[in-house]
This record gives structure tokens, sequence and C-alpha cells, in this order.
């Protein structure tokens, strides 16, 4: 290939792959719209035209031109002339090419349509508490899903194929390790801290918080940590979420509960997480595939960092303690800063996985991973799920849920066919330990930036080392060039053992 001919290449590839993205980004604004804003009569013809539209983006995905683009430029004399950014985007497209080409458009246009509507389906149930209305739906989400392995490939077990679409490279047997790992020492460290005499009082917790101040004071956060609102939104869902379209529109949603401001603030630190590695991604970037995060474990790391290690620890709270009582003086009078921070970090069994304590989360990740590969590895049947939550829930946690909406209908992934997204939480909060550990080392007056809420050192050194690069490096690339070593449990059980060993006196 000539060097006209290959520049003329290039540019045809780029334009071409724009319009996918293009496509993309208009798919998640409809998306977005239908969980935030639309009317509930809107659904089914919004289904429709989500469904149209990707069957239209499908085809841009799987055409004989860009097969003609990939064959040309993923030559290896080719390729290793190309500049960093084309080359990344050849190989993503590739990978993606050949995964949607192996799927039948009609299935696929029948898995966007059905998850849509399913989306609609399992916020009614929820609301109703009753996994009956939503049983059909995941029944023939699950049958799809089984389906597309087929028709994509495995080798050995079949949950890794949906693993990879999460995080690429991640298997069964390296999670069944981590999790072995971390169920060992989470349960003797929760069972230690259930017969420690040294409660923290959390009745302060629970009082009335007006919508309206908990937004505000939300909002103030946010600006603190470095969401940037003139990139992005705040805005009110059923279950909270991030989406970002560009680096320049970022939008996170939470809700708000009248007697508890903790799962309104806290995700939105959560949220807001996602959203600052969308917000500073190279905009070198736009317009290609490599315009995102890398992996929802990497993307969750950024999460659970801003949520837990930031958000929930003493330093944060001994500068913006002030803050929170200024806007919640009835509350919180006579509540000391200590106090206030024991009483965030207790540890104890709860039914709901987004309001569950930093150390208990892992167990609630764990029930449905082992119930996502008992539907992959067919040992289990859909009708079955709400005795096989309820039994996992009381095997892992000690408790039961008393209806379908606090169990098995809490989470909105199924619902998406996100089959094999809920074990990258937990490798989020593996990875953010690792960082976490790595960046105290550059960074040498670490918790005093954070004592003093200066967090612009913090968000550059992320930045430089994580957010910039998109999708340019995988995961284990960005784990081995931040740590040393690829993934490694054992930072975020030091982190945990320390943490509430010093808040339970044990």
């Amino acid at each position: 290939m000539t060097t006209t001919t290959q520049e003329k290449r290039v540019s045809a590839f780029r334009e071409y792959v724009k319009r996918m993205v293009s496509y993309n980004q208009a798919l998640s604004i409809l998306h977005w719209d239908m969980r935030v804003k639309a009317p509930r009569k809107g659904m089914d013809a919004r289904s429709e035209l989500i469904g149209v539209l990707s069957a239209d983006q499908f085809a841009l995905a799987t055409s004989k031109e860009l097969e003609e683009h990939l064959e040309a430029l993923s030559e290896p004399a080719v390729l290793e002339t190309l500049d960093p950014i084309t080359r990344g985007t050849v190989l993503e497209c590739k990978k993606e090419f050949e995964r949607n080409k192996k799927l039948p458009p009609e299935k696929f246009q029948e898995f966007v349509i059905l998850t849509a509507q399913a989306g609609t389906v399992w916020e009614d149930a929820r609301a109703n508490s009753d996994f009956s209305m939503f049983r059909p739906y995941l029944e023939k989400i699950v049958k799809l899903q089984l389906e597309f392995v087929e028709y994509w490939g495995y080798n050995g077990n079949k949950y890794d194929t949906l693993l990879d679409m999460y995080e690429p490279g991640m298997t069964v047997a390296q999670l069944d390790a981590m999790f072995a790992t971390l169920r060992e020492k989470t349960v003797k460290l929760v069972s230690a801290i259930a017969e420690s005499p040294n409660k923290p009082d959390i009745s302060f917790l629970t009082k009335h918080f007006p919508e309206s101040e908990q937004e505000a004071f939300s909002r103030f956060i946010l600006e603190k940590i470095g969401y940037d609102f003139n990139a992005g939104r705040l805005d009110r869902s059923v279950h909270p979420f991030c989406t970002s379209f560009a680096p320049g529109d970022v939008r996170i949603t939470t809700r708000f509960h009248p007697s508890d401001f903790r799962q309104a603030l806290f995700g939105c630190i959560h949220e807001a997480g996602h959203a600052i590695y969308e917000q500073n991604v190279n905009p070198e970037l736009l317009g290609t595939p490599l315009c995102d995060g890398t992996s929802m474990g990497i993307h969750e790391s950024q999460s659970r960092y801003w949520e837990n290690m930031v958000g929930r620890s003493l330093p944060f709270w001994t500068h913006f303690y002030s803050d929170l009582v200024k806007a919640f003086p009835v509350q919180y009078e006579g509540v000391s800063v200590e106090q206030f921070y024991r009483g965030i970090n207790q540890v104890t069994p709860s039914l709901i996985r987004v309001e569950a304590d930093e150390l208990t989360y892992n167990l609630h990740i764990m029930i449905r991973y082992e119930i996502e590969k008992g539907l992959i590895e067919q040992t289990m049947e859909v009708g079955d799920l709400p005795t096989i939550w309820n039994d996992k829930m009381k095997e892992y946690l000690g408790i039961v849920p008393e209806n379908d909406r606090e169990g098995v209908l809490q989470d909105v992934h199924w619902s998406g066919g996100s089959f094999g997204y809920f074990p990258t939480y937990s490798l989020g909060n593996v990875y953010a330990a690792q960082f976490a550990n790595a960046m105290k080392k550059e960074i040498s007056d670490y918790e005093e930036l954070i004592r003093n809420g200066e967090f612009a050192p913090i968000r550059a050194w992320l930045k430089e080392n994580i957010h910039q690069y998109g999708k340019l490096k995988s995961p284990n690339e960005l784990v081995k060039d931040i740590t040393g070593e690829l993934t490694n449990a054992s930072y975020l059980m030091e982190y945990l053992e320390k943490k509430y060993t010093e808040i339970y006196n044990l």
C-alpha cells in the first residue's frame, strides 16, 4: 500500500468510525432520556425507535466496507506504521467486528428491543415487588445470552465470554480464586466486628433530610471533588447511573431518601467517580471507540475510590464536616466529626447492595456472581431466583429479604442483559486499593491534601496514570504500569483490616 493510498484509507476509516460512534452517542442519549425524563406512555415507541437505530448501527459495525478497512489496516506491516490512536481504533474495531459479525442481525435487534422494554418492566416490577412481572423478560434475556455465547464461542467456561465483554482477559478461574480470598478474610473480619463491644452510634444518621437540601449539599461536594457541571448534569432516576456521550457531556443520576442522606450523597460521589474519569479522557480520542473507560473494573475503581477511600475517610470529613453541620444544623447538633466518621462506616449486614457498607459489599457481589454463573451454566432456572437469592443472602449475610423489591429485583443490570458486569464491582475495589497504594508513594502529602479539601493533585495523578488513556491501554497494562504487578487483592484486605480495626478498636 502506497503512502497516499494508506492516508486515504486511514482518513476514510476514521470518518466511518466517527459515524458509528455518533450512532452510539445518539442511542445513549435516547437511553438516558428513557430512564430520566421520558413519559411512561412513550416507552413502547421509544423501545422500537432504539431497536431501529440499533439495527442501523449494527449494520454499520458489521458492514463489508468496515471489513475492507480493517483487513487493509490490520496487516502487520501497515498496523505498525499507524499512529497510536488509529492503531488502537483498528484493533478495538476489529475485536468488536469479529464479535458482532457472528450474530444474526435480527437476533441483535430482538435483544435490543427486549432489553429496552425490560428496563421499564423492571421498574414496574420493582415498584410492585413482583418478580413474576419481570420473569418472562429475564427468561428471554438469559436465553438470548446463551444463544449469543454459542455464536461467539467459548473456551472452557461460557461465562468467560461474557466476562470479557466488561473486563477483557478476566476468567472465572481468576475470579473464583480472588473471591475465595476475599470471602475468607471478609467473613473473619465481619465476625470480629460483630463481637466487638465498640459499636458506633448511628442514631443521628436517620433523621429527616429535606430533598432540596440534600441535593444542594451533594452538588457542593461534587464541585469540590472535581465533577465539572459545565460538562455534566445531576438528575434523578430509579437506579443511580453515569452515562457519557463525550468528555464534555457526562451525566450522573441519583435518588433521594428522606430519612437517610447517605444514599444520595455517597451515590453522587460514586457516580461522580465514573464521570470524572470520562471527563478527563484525552479529547483526541473523541470520535473513536477509545474515548471510553478501558473496562468496567477500572471504571469501578474510580467510583469506589472516590466514594469510599476518599468520601468515607476521616481526613475528608475533618475538612467537610463543618459544611455538613451548616447544611443540617438540627440533625447533627452535638455530634462530633469522629462520631460521624464512625457512624458512616458502620459494618452491618444489609439487604440492598448500593446501601451496603464498604466491608460487606463484596459479599453482595459474590451472590450475584454465583447466580449469573448458575444461569449461564444452566444449573439454575430464572423462575427459582427469588428463592435462590434469599437462600444466598441468608448464607452470606445472615439476613433474608421480606420481598422481591429488597431481594432479586433490587438491581437494574439484568434487565439490560449485563451478564458478566457484576464481578467488575469487586474488581474495582481491588484495583482501587492497588492504585491508592501506588498513589500514596508518589504524593507524599496525600492525606494532608484530603484534610485540606485539595483534590487537584489527586485528580492530576489519576488523569496522568489512568483517565487520559481511555481504551488505549488494557486493564492489565494499566495495573502493571501503575503498580508493577497484576491484580492483587491483598492491598484491599490490608486497607479494610487497618480501617475497621481502628474504627471498632479490634
